[in-house]
């Protein structure tokens, strides 16, 4: 360590007393690599502040040092967002309280350090609903959500993190503080700050707080696993329910065959919920707080009606909360289950609905052509056009290799998805793997609005530098 980095570590542990900074290799290590293990990173020392004072103080010291902060949640980012490159990772787990629930006004206002299925349980607790899920649900936390603009399996319905979020709590570059923790649905007292900074990806400042949206709790529910014969087959379902299942239709989830057959091959002890092969697979839920309302009836009923016209296969109708948690729980293991079969490279795009069938096979006939024997495991959030569009490695092909193709495979996909609307980013952020493929894909104009943004609120550029913006000079 040099001199300065002594210095700076001397500075603080002043501030948050000798336990809250961590400096031994050890304790660093979890914090240097993410999930994939894509990117590996190096810092000086790992902060853990507890309060929002104290990520001041931080930023403060950092300023004056001339020191990167990466801020972390739980690090179950998949962009490359949060791996540290030099400097400090600022660490939010201590800041994990739930502040308050309000369930007249159906708000929740958390600190940014609070796992996700913490606030989850603190608005069920309170007869409420928090809809944010996602498969790290135990994990991933609060503040890492909004940063990303997290979606999950219910955005059909409730929206993004972006609009579930009223009001945050900020600290700035220079450790100001932003405090605009407003429980208002509406306020229109200027400019809207809260949305520089969701999905800013730690670049602007340091969510540390946040008042987010509540929602009745779910009385009853009915989930379907459905096979079907084409794309076009699940695009016309997918119609048919947001007509005449309106609000009650919660998600609408779709995965091509080849990623059921993953599932059925090392997960047999997974519920298998249909017998015989489909092209495609759907899982479909609806769900309503008002107890009086049959949804199995109405699922069943349309369920019926599509299979008579020809649209489903096959469908199984769960006849319990077991078995729809079971239904929901092969869906989520899928991201796990594809690395069993070697290289992946991962595709998170999103494109209007009317386009997933064009997007999906465009895509899905490029890639074949590009390689023979590639397998495509494309499955995703059908119902608001975001899709992770995966590809496996060929049976028999060197892991290393394949993965070199990364980026051609990007600019196959990107370019098909950018071509009918759409965004090679839906839910994951563009963190390191996305950044330089950014400027191909988003207007020059909004590129330099952007970066006039990053330098006006981190004109030193210590917040999470080279994420988002290709690096300035």
């Amino acid at each position: 360590m040099s001199n300065a980095s002594k210095l700076l570590v001397e500075d603080l542990r002043a501030a948050l007393g000798a336990a809250q900074v961590l400096t031994d290799p050890a304790d660093i290590e979890p914090h240097l690599v993410e999930g994939r293990g894509l990117y590996r990173g190096s810092a000086i020392a790992v902060v853990r502040p507890g309060t929002t004072d104290e990520v001041a103080a931080v930023l403060r010291l950092a300023r004056r040092h001339k020191v990167a902060v990466v801020a972390q949640g739980g690090n179950t980012g998949l962009v490359g967002g949060g791996v540290p490159q030099g400097g400090l990772v600022l660490s939010l787990a201590r800041m994990n309280r739930i502040r308050e629930v309000d369930p007249v006004n159906m708000t929740l206002t958390a600190d940014s350090g609070a796992v996700l299925k913490m606030v989850q349980e603190a608005a069920s607790a309170a007869g409420c609903l928090f809809p944010l899920s996602l498969g790290s649900e135990g994990s991933c936390t609060l503040g890492g959500n909004l940063s990303t603009n997290a979606g999950g399996t219910a955005v059909l319905r409730y929206g993004n993190a972006r609009e579930l979020a009223l009001g945050l709590e900020v600290v700035l570059a220079d450790g100001r503080i932003i405090s605009d923790l407003n429980r208002l649905r509406k306020n229109n007292t200027g400019y809207d700050l809260r949305h520089l900074f969701i999905g800013a990806e730690g670049t602007l400042g340091i969510i540390t707080g946040a008042v987010v949206k509540l929602f009745p709790q779910p009385k009853v529910r009915a989930t379907a696993w459905v096979g079907l014969a084409s794309l076009q087959a699940a695009l016309d379902l997918f119609a048919r329910f947001r007509q005449g299942a309106g609000d009650t239709l919660t998600g609408f989830e779709f995965m091509y065959r080849t990623i059921v057959d993953f599932m059925e091959k090392h997960r047999p002890d997974l519920v298998r919920p249909l017998e015989g092969k489909h092209p495609f697979h759907a899982l479909i839920e609806l769900t309503s707080p008002d107890p009086s309302l049959d949804l199995s009836a109405r699922m069943e009923e349309m369920l019926g009606s599509a299979f008579e016209d020809g649209l489903v296969s096959d469908a199984t109708i769960a006849a319990s909360h077991a078995q729809s948690e079971a239904l929901w729980h092969l869906r989520e293991s899928m991201s796990d289950v594809q690395k069993l079969e070697g290289g992946s490279i991962k595709h998170d795009v999103s494109v209007p609905i009317s386009r997933l069938v064009d997007f999906l096979d465009q895509a899905t006939r490029a890639c074949e052509a590009a390689l023979p024997g590639i397998r495509v495991c494309a499955f995703g959030h059908f119902g608001d056009g975001n899709i992770h569009f995966n590809l496996s490695q060929p049976v028999g092909m060197e892991k290393a290799a394949y993965l070199a193709m990364w980026g051609h495979f990007n600019e196959i996909v990107h370019d098909i998805a950018f071509s009918l609307g759409g965004s090679i980013s839906a839910e994951h952020g563009i963190g390191l793997i996305k950044r330089d493929e950014l400027p191909r894909y988003k207007d020059g104009v909004a590129l330099e609005v952007m970066a006039e943004i990053k330098r006006a609120l981190d004109p030193d550029n210590i917040l999470n530098p080279g994420k988002v913006l290709v690096p300035r000079d």
